[in-house]
């Protein structure tokens, strides 16, 4: 089974920006979607970001301040947060659909947006 380990997540101002990392305990071919996810305090998980064949998708909040991306070469998914909001303030997963790893979620690192 694969394993994703995400990291990045920390405190930040509003305004700021931070950088997520998700880097998977092998490679993986197949993928069918590869991106994050975020669930904030007694709200229900919800897409920021995915990679879905050549295309990305964002969720409307986040566009304009959020990037996804991917290393191959590094087995690893990146999303780079600018302009960072209190609303942004959540657990990040990083989520895995591949054709031998269906449904893979990491555990998850918490971005809080505070002045």
């Amino acid at each position: 089974q694969v394993r994703l380990v995400e990291s990045g997540g920390n405190l930040v101002q509003p305004g700021g920006s931070l950088r997520l990392s998700c880097a998977a305990s092998t490679s993986v071919f197949g993928v069918n979607v590869v991106g994050w996810y975020r669930q904030a305090p007694e709200k229900q998980r919800e897409l920021v970001a995915v990679i879905r064949g050549g295309s990305t998708n964002y969720a409307d909040s986040v566009k304009g301040r959020f990037t996804i991306s991917r290393d191959n070469a590094k087995n690893t998914v990146y999303l780079q947060m600018n302009s960072l909001k209190p609303e942004d303030t959540a657990v990040y997963y990083c989520y895995l659909d591949a054709i031998r790893y269906p449904g893979v979620w990491g555990q998850g690192t918490l971005v809080t947006v505070s002045s």
